[in-house]
């Protein structure tokens, strides 16, 4: 089904995912994040975004696919978690559009809650935390990788973005406006592309709405704690020279 269009030429919603060899656990993700769309209530579509993968990502995707609404968009080559993020949200078409991690570690349920923060605080973009008091950790990640990031996070807020308490986790929602204006500036394609984003969000006038969101420690994480945190801790250094 990877050539279906969506069922609307103008969805309520679009879900990305992007994946990078995500053969084992991306049929179960499909599987859960169409059946929530489908009883959710209002128009949808789904994009798989395979990002140069070496397994079988996208003839599982394309099997466990189910509805007319949902579509695989291959990439040529691996070009990292940013410009598969980037290449979905561009091809997207609803009024609002969500991109989630393929390990669901937000769950999609808590969707609503991003959009009821969009809605009640006028922001244009949500993002879902793992750090604020209301968060609920429910896996916690290991200790090692919780003080990488919440120095990492240290980093962000003093260098690049103050005021955000968790850039980093996989679950963020935009306006159909707000994601016209930030994804065609976006140019930074590995890990710190988050940062980037809602960097560009608060030059280009848009509201970030932090909501506090459940989370479920996936242990299979392609972050590697030395080489991808010290690229990301340059990158962050390069993004507040560029705003």
């Amino acid at each position: 089904m990877s050539d279906a269009a969506p069922t609307d030429a103008r969805p309520y919603l679009s879900v990305v995912i992007p994946a990078y060899n995500e053969e084992q656990r991306l049929p179960e993700t499909i599987r859960t994040v169409e059946a929530f769309l489908a009883v959710w209530g209002k128009s949808w579509e789904l994009i798989i975004v395979d990002d140069g993968s070496k397994d079988a990502t996208i003839a599982v995707a394309n099997a466990a696919i189910r509805h007319p609404n949902s579509r695989v968009v291959p990439s040529p080559c691996n070009q990292g978690k940013g410009a598969a993020v980037q290449r979905g949200m561009l091809a997207a078409k609803g009024e609002y559009r969500l991109f989630s991690d393929a390990d669901l570690s937000t769950p999609i349920t808590e969707l609503d809650k991003l959009l009821a923060a969009m809605q009640r605080e006028g922001a244009s973009v949500a993002i879902g935390s793992r750090a604020l008091k209301d968060s609920k950790l429910e896996v916690r990640q290991p200790i090692y990788r919780e003080a990488m990031g919440r120095f990492f996070n240290v980093i962000v807020q003093t260098v690049a973005l103050g005021g955000i308490r968790d850039t980093q986790c996989g679950f963020k929602l935009f306006s159909a406006k707000a994601a016209e204006d930030i994804f065609p500036c976006q140019q930074f394609m590995g890990f710190s592309f988050d940062v980037e984003l809602l960097v560009l969000a608060r030059k280009l006038g848009h509201k970030i709405a932090e909501v506090p969101v459940r989370w479920i420690d996936s242990p299979a994480s392609r972050v590697s704690p030395i080489k991808d945190s010290a690229k990301m801790f340059v990158d962050v250094v390069k993004i507040r020279m560029r705003s």
